[in-house]
């Protein structure tokens, strides 16, 4: 093998084993599994032109690259953006009950929840929030991806974060709590009980539903548990065909009649009650996204 050749293959294996990094940053970033991985495809083009010569740091040199690319994309996706971004679901990772390790990776600690409110920042706020307070690179480091100073980069940041902790406490870290309220949620919805989905919802309850760019009319806000709990009623012919997922590593709905997604439907639980549901409905994007296999029979 020529020496070439060999170097090539090393930078190619270099380049896969930082690969899941690269896709979980860009995801976090963009919300979008598809455009995460067209970035992580460009960072691995601009290495190739490279030969990766003379970077001392690949993985970091591969990072910033990936935050440059995904600035771009933001900038390009705001500028054409025609539909309110209140509407807008980021794509779920969906998982069975054990998630494999390479979507545990995106899922990790990045619920649908977090990546609504990342959409509402300005690109450069989220790209600072995502590399320093997600993955711990330096300001010195973010400043140039971003072209500000590192004082002006620590601020977006800063900026980014009080955005975040304004939208309440966490959410309920135990998953086995947060199951047993989805489940009950289901329950209620198969059976079409008003008050059994009334006594899991907060009652400043918020849920967001994105049917997707062609169905404006029916992509919403519903606001109170009155109103989420009359929506859910709704869900009751479909409900059968539900089963308990990972949506991005905690409980959610998918729902498939044979084999076919219709929604999928991801829950905040915070101190027993939902707070926060996102639908998503569209079901040209769910079928790009993958479907867990065994989702298709009607649970009794």
């Amino acid at each position: 093998m020529h020496e070439a050749d060999h170097d090539a293959e090393a930078l190619a294996a270099r380049f896969e084993r930082d690969r899941p990094r690269l896709r979980a940053v860009a995801y976090r970033m963009l919300g979008s599994l598809s455009e995460a991985e067209d970035a992580v495809q460009e960072a691995w083009i601009r290495l190739h032109r490279t030969g990766g010569r003379e970077l001392r740091d690949v993985s970091a040199w591969l990072t910033t690259v990936v935050g440059r690319v995904c600035l771009d994309m933001l900038r390009s996706r705001a500028a054409r953006r025609e539909e309110p971004l209140d509407v807008h679901v980021p794509d779920p990772v969906i998982t069975g009950e054990t998630a494999p390790e390479e979507h545990a990776v995106l899922a990790d600690s990045v619920g649908l929840a977090l990546l609504v409110v990342l959409d509402r920042l300005a690109p450069p706020e989220r790209v600072a929030f995502v590399l320093h307070d997600l993955f711990a690179v330096p300001f010195d480091a973010i400043a140039p991806v971003v072209d500000r100073t590192p004082a002006a980069t620590r601020q977006l940041a800063s900026r980014a974060r009080k955005r975040v902790r304004g939208e309440g406490p966490a959410p309920e870290t135990d998953l086995a709590r947060r199951r047993q309220v989805v489940e009950a949620f289901l329950a209620a919805a198969r059976a079409g009980d008003l008050d059994g989905l009334v006594a899991v919802l907060d009652p400043d309850v918020v849920m967001r539903v994105d049917a997707g760019p062609e169905a404006a009319g029916v992509s919403r806000l519903v606001h109170g548990a009155g109103q989420v709990a009359g929506e859910a009623v709704q869900f009751r012919a479909a409900a059968p065909f539900a089963r308990v997922v990972l949506v991005n590593g905690a409980p959610g709905l998918m729902t498939a009649p044979h084999g076919d997604p219709l929604s999928v439907i991801d829950f905040t639980v915070r101190d027993g009650l939902v707070v926060e549901i996102n639908l998503i409905a569209d079901r040209a994007r769910l079928r790009d996204l993958g479907l867990p296999g065994g989702l298709d029979a009607p649970q009794a």
